[in-house]
């Protein structure tokens, strides 16, 4: 009865990372529908505060933050810049970068991970030891790794390539950016199996879907790059020199399908993660759907901002899902 009751803690406990997950994709989902039928916000000339405004301030951010009406003065205290996006991928480089270094230790010179991680990955990890270990080694390692180029990449996009605005966000969206990437680092460890993480590893398997993940990452990032630098050169002339903050109507790449193909971009960047752990790994793509909602709620947002201050906007265009939102 005691090893009965012991084993059924564990796996609640195991299933943490799952259910937080699972929260946060249901949270972002209902926000979404929320968004949908909520009363609009107040009108410029009553600078009140409703549940309905409340709610709208912690959603929009950027050129979506107009969408919330005249604000209270005392709400505006809690809105940081959003050029501050780029610390979210400072720590994300810098978390990341020590949790690959660790795996790389533990793979490539059998050194463990330290004590006190290897137990905060068993109350958290749900990576089981069987005989397919290897392949599921390189998967962690891959998705870390890739993880860490998404970060790098998305640092120097926000320091060389993207012309930030006077836009805000608000500091609860600043806090959780913030803790975001040290969440998914933590994820794709506990992914790791148990022999790997002492240090004990036997050998690396490649399988077909690590191609294929490595493959979609490349081409998603490849168009997320391009999208972001078309969205920076609007506010650029000829040379690269900035010569406006105001927003335009962009065009080219996957713009002449959706208004945020940025968005799209990263759910694929994930998706090609959850390909790499080998299609079947239920946490990640309970990850998958959390960034699906919330890159929706983003999308749907700024596709509205654009809807009513462009006349001519294309009426093709859809939010960031092709045909569909």
């Amino acid at each position: 009865w005691r090893r009965r009751t012991t084993s059924v803690r564990s796996r609640a406990v195991k299933g943490m990372l799952s259910g937080l997950w699972l929260g946060l994709a249901a949270g972002f989902l209902a926000a979404l529908l929320l968004l949908q039928w909520l009363p609009p916000p107040p009108p410029p000339a009553s600078p009140s505060l409703s549940l309905a405004g409340l709610f709208h301030d912690l959603v929009r951010y950027g050129k979506t933050k107009g969408g919330c009406g005249e604000r209270p003065a005392w709400l505006q205290h809690f809105d940081v810049p959003k050029r501050w996006f780029c610390h979210f991928y400072v720590v994300a480089v810098i978390w990341n970068g020590i949790l690959l270094l660790w795996l790389i230790q533990s793979l490539f010179f059998s050194q463990p991970f330290p004590v006190w991680f290897q137990d905060w990955l068993s109350v958290l990890g749900e990576a089981s030891q069987d005989q397919n270990r290897g392949d599921k080694a390189l998967s962690a390692f891959l998705v870390c790794l890739f993880v860490w180029l998404n970060s790098c990449r998305r640092l120097w996009e926000c320091l060389r390539i993207s012309v930030f605005s006077t836009g805000v966000i608000h500091v609860v969206q600043y806090c959780f950016g913030l803790s975001y990437y040290v969440l998914v680092g933590l994820t794709v460890l506990s992914q790791v199996p148990p022999s790997v993480r002492a240090g004990r590893e036997d050998g690396l398997t490649v399988r077909w879907y690590h191609v294929l993940g490595l493959l979609m990452f490349i081409w998603a990032s490849v168009h997320q790059q391009r999208c972001l630098v078309i969205l920076a050169n609007l506010r650029k002339n000829t040379l690269g020199v900035v010569v406006s903050l105001d927003h335009s109507i962009p065009f080219g790449d996957w713009f002449e399908m959706v208004s945020c193909p940025h968005y799209l971009a990263e759910v694929l960047i994930y998706v090609s993660m959850g390909i790499t752990f080998g299609f079947n790994n239920i946490t990640w793509w309970l990850v998958v759907l959390y960034v699906l909602f919330n890159q929706a709620l983003s999308a749907v947002l700024c596709h509205e901002f654009y809807l009513s201050h462009f006349k001519h906007y294309p009426k093709y265009r859809k939010a960031y899902i092709p045909f569909l939102l």
